[in-house]
C-alpha cells in the first residue's frame, strides 16, 4: 500500500522503520514459544530442565518485577528476595490452611500478600530517593528474615525452619516431573510478562516513566506521585512474590528464610544492570546471564585446572567487572545490544 509524503510515493515499511521490525518481534517470539512449549521438553534432560531453565524463568519474573519498579518507576529496591519470600511463605500457608485451595490460586494470592507488604515499604518512597530509598528497602530485607525466623507460625512451628513445598497440583494433574514444572512454570511467566509488557504501554506505565524522569514536573501535569509510586511497588511485589512461590514450589521444593537472602536481591540487581534497566526483554536476557555464567565458569576453571580458591571466586570478580563495564560502556545493558545487532543485520549487507 502506497501514500504520498513529501513528493515521493513510499510503502509503509520504508517509512519509519516501525511496522516490519514490529513484524518481526511477532515472529521470533512466535518461533520462540514454540520452541520453548514444544521442543524443549522433548530435547532438554531432566538436569538441564530443573537446574537451568526452571530458574532461568523464575529468575526473569523475578527481574521484571524489580525492573518494574527500578527501571520503570525510578525506584532503587534491595528488597526483592524478602518480597520473593512473603510470596513463598503466604503461599505455603495457604495451600496448608485452606484445604482444596487451588495451587495457582495460592500462588496469586501469595503474590497479594507480597503486594501488600511492598505497599507498607514503599510509603517512606514519598519523601526520600535515591541512596536513602535503597537503605529503607534493604531493610526490609532484614526485617522480612527476621518476622520468618521468629514467628513459628509461618513455618508452622518447624524446629529447623525448614518446611517441604507440597505437591503441585492443578485439577487433578500433578506437576512432579521436571518437563511438567517447567510447563507450568513457563505458563505462569509468559502471562505474566505479557500483562507486563501492556501495562507498561498503558497510562499506568506512562505515569511510571514520568516520576521516573522528573516527578515534580510529573505532578505539576497532573500525576499523583503517591498512588503512582506505590502502585509500582506494589505490581513489582507482586511479580516477585510470585516469583518466589514458584522458586520454592518448583525449583527448590521447600520453603526456608536462608533462600531468599540479601545476596539474591543483589543477584537479581545485577540481571537487570547487566540485562537492560526499563526493559522487558532486558530482564530474560540478564537472567539467562547470570545463570548461564556460573556453568559457564565452572567448565573453564575444570579445563584450566584452576585451584578451588581461584575458581570459587572467579565467578564473583567476573560478575564485578561485567557491572562496571555495563555501566561504562552500554548502561541500557544486553538489550540495547540485542537491538543494536537487530538493526544491523536488517540493513545488512547493504546499509542504504
Amino acid at each position: 500500500m502506497f501514500y504520498r509524503e513529501a513528493g515521493q510515493f513510499k510503502t509503509r515499511y520504508e517509512t519509519d522503520g516501525q511496522i516490519f521490525p514490529i513484524r518481526q518481534d511477532r515472529i521470533a517470539v512466535t518461533v520462540t514459544m514454540v520452541v520453548a512449549v514444544l521442543v524443549l521438553p522433548l530435547l532438554a534432560s531432566p538436569y538441564m530442565l530443573s537446574a537451568i531453565l526452571i530458574p532461568f524463568l523464575i529468575f526473569a519474573l523475578a527481574a521484571l518485577g524489580l525492573n518494574i519498579l527500578t527501571g520503570y518507576a525510578g525506584q532503587l529496591s534491595l528488597g526483592t528476595a524478602a518480597f520473593m519470600a512473603v510470596g513463598a511463605f503466604a503461599s505455603y500457608n495457604f495451600i496448608l490452611r485452606i484445604p482444596g485451595i487451588p495451587v495457582l490460586l495460592a500462588f496469586v494470592l501469595g503474590g497479594l500478600c507480597a503486594a501488600m507488604v511492598g505497599i507498607a515499604f514503599g510509603l517512606p518512597s514519598l519523601r526520600i530517593r535515591g541512596f536513602y530509598l535503597a537503605a529503607s528497602t534493604l531493610a526490609t530485607q532484614f526485617f522480612v528474615v527476621w518476622c520468618l525466623t521468629k514467628i513459628g507460625w509461618l513455618t508452622n512451628y518447624s524446629s529447623s525452619g525448614v518446611i517441604t513445598a507440597q505437591k503441585m497440583e492443578i485439577l487433578g494433574y500433578a506437576f512432579d516431573t521436571p518437563a511438567r514444572k517447567y510447563l507450568l512454570v513457563l505458563l505462569v511467566v509468559s502471562v505474566m510478562a505479557l500483562l507486563a509488557k501492556n501495562m507498561v504501554r498503558s497510562n499506568v506505565g506512562r505515569s511510571w516513566m514520568a516520576i521516573r524522569d522528573m516527578d515534580v514536573a510529573a505532578e505539576v501535569i497532573g500525576f499523583r506521585p503517591l498512588r503512582t509510586k506505590l502502585m509500582a511497588f506494589a505490581v513489582s511485589s507482586f511479580y516477585c512474590g510470585v516469583a518466589g512461590a514458584l522458586y520454592a514450589f518448583a525449583y527448590l521444593g521447600t520453603v526456608e528464610p536462608e533462600a531468599y537472602n540479601l545476596d539474591l536481591s543483589f543477584r537479581i540487581l545485577f540481571m537487570i544492570i547487566i540485562g537492560g534497566v526499563g526493559s522487558i526483554l532486558g530482564s530474560f536476557l540478564g537472567a539467562a546471564f547470570i545463570v548461564l555464567l556460573p556453568v559457564f565458569l565452572n567448565i573453564l576453571a575444570h579445563g584450566l585446572g584452576l585451584p578451588t580458591s581461584v575458581a570459587s571466586n572467579l565467578e564473583l570478580m567476573v560478575f564485578g567487572a561485567l557491572i562496571i563495564f555495563f555501566l561504562i560502556v552500554e548502561p541500557h545493558g544486553l538489550a540495547r545490544l540485542w537491538q543494536i545487532g537487530k538493526e544491523k543485520l536488517r540493513l545488512w549487507p547493504f546499509p542504504h
